[in-house]
């Protein structure tokens, strides 16, 4: 199995780390977070890996080289002017077409979530699936009774009624002629899917660590978890 990591953004909300480095660079707990990615997708025996580069192309090559450090072999494909991460993964297209299926995932994902659940979900009538995670929330929740007394706080709850992207994906190839040149995924792409009946999701509830590293507070958070799982 290959696994594309979509790593051709600026990361400009975590200025001025990403001054010098490419997101997908900036380390949680000593390692770059593609690195944290490489690591885990090698836990579920995926091997190539194609990086769809571009901000910093070089700071890529020159810190991961051939992958072979790493026991995997990456190929990088560049992105010569911003595409997003749907005009990214067609960009890729000639080097999986051939494959019965493909991971992606966006270059700013920590987690220890199996991806091996998604294959069991894509079926004849699908070309792709979603991993979805229950919503965690950025802020403590207050319960009260009919007397307005709280009876209960929780600090930044897991809210399970509510499940959001967790920036992992499977793919069949015929996914690329539903892609356009430039533009996400999320709104170029799944809407399509999805009123085609071409789209799944697995819902994961059993993992230790997903954190999607937007922010400076992102960082901060992803650190002291993966740390602590170290």
């Amino acid at each position: 199995m290959k696994a594309v990591i979509l790593a051709g953004g600026q990361g400009r909300r975590l200025r001025p780390l990403t001054n010098d480095i490419p997101k997908p660079l900036v380390e949680i707990a000593g390692k770059p977070i593609i690195v944290h990615q490489i690591e885990w997708l090698k836990k579920y025996e995926v091997r190539e890996f194609i990086a769809a580069v571009g901000y910093l192309k070089e700071k890529f090559i020159d810190n991961l080289g051939s992958g072979r450090k790493y026991g995997v072999h990456i190929s990088y494909v560049v992105e010569e002017e911003p595409l997003g991460t749907a005009g990214g993964l067609k960009n890729v297209a000639n080097l999986l077409d051939k494959e019965e299926m493909f991971y992606v995932v966006n270059g700013d994902v920590i987690t220890d979530i199996d991806p091996t659940k998604l294959i069991g979900v894509l079926d004849g009538s699908t070309i792709g699936v979603i991993a979805t995670v229950p919503l965690p929330s950025p802020y403590g929740i207050v319960f009260s009774d009919s007397r307005d007394y709280v009876i209960l706080f929780q600090e930044k709850p897991v809210i399970r009624d509510y499940w959001i992207n967790a920036g992992l994906y499977l793919f069949k190839p015929e996914v690329f002629k539903y892609l356009p040149d430039r533009g996400d995924l999320e709104r170029e792409l799944f809407p399509k899917l999805a009123d085609a009946r071409k789209l799944k999701t697995v819902k994961y509830c059993d993992f230790t660590i997903w954190r999607s590293i937007d922010t400076l507070k992102d960082l901060e958070e992803a650190e002291k978890i993966v740390g602590g799982n170290v």
